[in-house]
This record gives structure tokens, sequence and C-alpha cells, in this order.
């Protein structure tokens, strides 16, 4: 099936001549490189479509939301046609909580799967829209485990949906997301993804995991820019999901429903990111679609790791449950490393780090998805032995209770 990407009346608002698609040189005009799991650096073509304005009610803009909506259902494996793809204006967590809201029914009781920020997240979003959770929490290191589930969903008849991260970037670990949808699917239950910071590198085949629905957004692995995210989720579970919803502008449903009749958003929609991310979903086929950017972040982070033990540091995690999406790193156990004064350090140099969300340890966080490649890691790796020197820190090594804490966990797992 050929796609339609770059077909649409956004293509032609980008530069006539077709960008690479993988980054080769800094970013426009001197701007830092952002190591974020997103936002993060965009291609330039990407930028320049938004350059011109759309009538949000316009028959070329309906146009541009059609194939948003088709493009990323083919993206998702959906060739059977029983999903369906509702984008909704805002952030990530929006969205997350747009498909908890309307998704999970009223009397409904999810098992919450956290070990990071997002997941707790996700428990407390539960909390605010008055939804029944159980929250299977594993802390900083570990990933929750299929037979755990199997476990809980057993003792639990309550249980009604299990909700997922796919890749929880506080850490940087991907779950084991196969043996979760199989576990859960066993159990007769129904799984929510929160797929933000995997879907478009990282497979997602609905074909291959059996899920209600999944989100994701558009400033993460397909590279587009912040402004909206989207709910993948079964025609049967957004036909079943009308009046559960607690919000209006959050109402999954009605998003669907107005959609389909009318081809427009409910809403103003952000225009500019949408003709931004038809770019960005071109580029991205231009790779070779999820295995090719998947190839891409993975050198990506194996070329920053190798090159940052050299220095002395240490992953936060093994490399069984390492993320190719962003790489948490132990800070150095010498005094005189402070990570303000490193993150400024590394500012001056081109580069925008992250620090660390752990509870237990100190720790900071270096992406590796956008317009980067291993080119790119390499100067990371340069900038960061110049931001030591400048610091008086001879070697990186963590403190070694933390080491020994990681080593444990990883034999218990």
């Amino acid at each position: 099936m050929e796609s339609a990407i770059g077909h649409s009346p956004a293509a032609s608002a980008a530069s006539s001549t077709a960008p690479c698609a993988m980054p080769c040189a800094a970013p426009a005009s001197g701007e830092p490189y952002l190591l974020t799991p997103g936002p993060l650096t965009t291609a330039l073509s990407t930028r320049q479509a938004m350059l011109r304005d759309w009538g949000s009610w316009d028959g070329d803009f309906r146009a541009m939301t059609a194939q948003l909506r088709a493009s990323l259902l083919e993206m998702a494996g959906d060739s059977a046609g029983d999903y369906d793809c509702v984008p909704l204006q805002g952030s990530g967590s929006y969205c997350v909580e747009a498909m908890l809201g309307s998704l999970l029914p009223r009397d409904g009781h999810a098992l919450v799967l956290a070990n990071g920020a997002y997941g707790k997240r996700i428990a407390t979003t539960l909390g605010y829209l008055g939804r029944a959770c159980t929250v299977l929490d594993k802390g900083d290191y570990l990933p929750p485990r299929g037979a755990e589930v199997e476990r809980m969903l057993d003792a639990d008849r309550r249980i009604t949906h299990v909700v997922a991260v796919h890749c929880e970037t506080s850490s940087g670990i991907l779950n084991p997301l196969e043996e979760i949808a199989a576990a859960t699917a066993k159990k007769g239950r129904k799984l929510l993804i929160d797929s933000m910071s995997a879907f478009g590198a990282v497979p997602l085949d609905v074909r291959e995991i059996a899920c209600e629905a999944f989100v994701s957004s558009a400033n993460k692995c397909i590279e587009g820019v912040p402004g909206f995210g989207f709910v993948i989720a079964r025609k049967r579970a957004l036909q079943q999901a009308k009046g559960c919803s607690h919000s209006l502008a959050l109402d999954v449903y009605d998003q669907w429903d107005v959609m389909n009749r009318t081809g427009q958003w409910r809403f103003t929609p952000p225009t500019h990111t949408v003709a931004a991310f038809l770019e960005a979903l071109r580029l991205h086929q231009l790779e070779g679609g999820q295995p090719g950017r998947l190839a891409r972040y993975s050198n990506n982070r194996d070329v920053l790791v190798a090159g940052m033990q050299e220095l002395g540091f240490e992953p936060l995690l093994n490399a069984r449950w390492r993320s190719p999406i962003i790489v948490t790193f132990f800070s150095p156990a010498h005094p005189s490393f402070e990570f303000a004064r490193f993150y400024e350090l590394m500012k001056e140099q081109g580069f925008i780090i992250y620090p660390g969300k752990l509870t237990v340890v100190d720790s900071f966080r270096i992406g590796c998805i956008g317009q980067v490649d291993e080119h790119v890691m390499r100067r990371v790796v340069q900038a960061c032995a110049r931001s030591l020197q400048t610091m008086g820190v001879e070697h990186a090594a963590p403190p070694a209770a933390a080491l020994e804490e990681r080593k444990a966990l990883a034999q218990a797992a």
C-alpha cells in the first residue's frame, strides 16, 4: 500500500528540497541539541512546515487531519480496521487522562503497573477521576513481569483493566509489553497503554499486542513538535465510551464522533503542529519507518553508553531493560560534581540534558531520540569529558552502594 505522506497540502509548505532523514550537522541557527525525551531536536523541514497558516474548518486542513489519522493507524498495524485514531489537543498527559477518563468505566478498577514517575502519575490521575485502582510499584530499577500481573489478576476479580507504561522515561526502562499484554488477555482483562515515548520507534503492533487502546504524542519518536497527542483505540471501546468521560474537552468519544461526522476537531486545533507532524511522518517513512528509527536510536544509545562508561559513568539499568529512548546515569560520587554546574557546562557546549527523576539515588538523563545520530552522541561524550575536567572531577564513578544495589536487584529479577 502506497502511503499518502508527502502529498498533502502541508508538504508543499516545506522546502522543495527533500531533506536528509538523518541528522548530519548542528540544528539551525546554532540552537542546542535537546537530549530529552520530547520536546526534542526536530528537522529543519519539520519546522518550516509551520510557516503557513491554515483554516481549521477548511477542506485542506480536514484532509490533513484525515491523512494524519490514516497514517498513524497504518503505523499501528491496524490492517483489519478494528481501531480508530483520535487526535487530541494538549500534551501527552492530557491524552493519558482522556484515555483513562473515557475508556475506563466509572465503576471500573485499574491495575496500574508503575516503575517510575509516569506510572505513578497514572495512579494520581485515576484518583482525581474517582476511578478505583491498585498499584504494582516496582521501584526505579525493575519492570513489571507477566507472571506478576497474572497473580494479581487472579487475586482480585474486581480489576477490569491493566494500565502499563511502555517506556518509563524517568529511569529509561523499556517494559516487557508483550508478556504484560499476554497475561492481561489470558485473564480476560483489558489493557490500556501509555506509549508516549515509545510509539514510532519501539514496535507496537495491534495485531501482536492485544490492547484496548494506547496513547502517544506528536513530539516523541515521530519527531514532530508539541501541541497534540492521539488515542488509538478499538472502535468497539470508543462506541462504549459514550457518556463515560468526566470532562468535555477530554471526551475521546465525542472527539471521535465529531471527527468522523465532520472531519473537524471539536475545538480549535493546533494547525501548525499538525502541518509539522505530517512532514515528520514523511521523514519517518523515509528513514524506514519504525524499524529504521529503532535502529538509529538503538545505535545512539549504544554509542553513548560505551563512551560514558569510558569516562567512568555507569547507567542505572542493566542492558536487558535499557530502552533506546533515554539513558539514566548515576551521578558521580566525586565531591566536586554538582549537577546544576554540569548542566550549564553542557548547555554552553550545545547540549541540553535532563535531571534525574529517581527517588533513591542522584542521577541525570541523556535522551537518544530526535534528529541526532552516532556522531552527535560522540560529541556529547566529549562535552561530558570537558565538563568534568572544568569541574575538577577526575573520575565519574558512582557511589559503590548504588552499584551494589543495582547488582542485587538484577540478580533478584
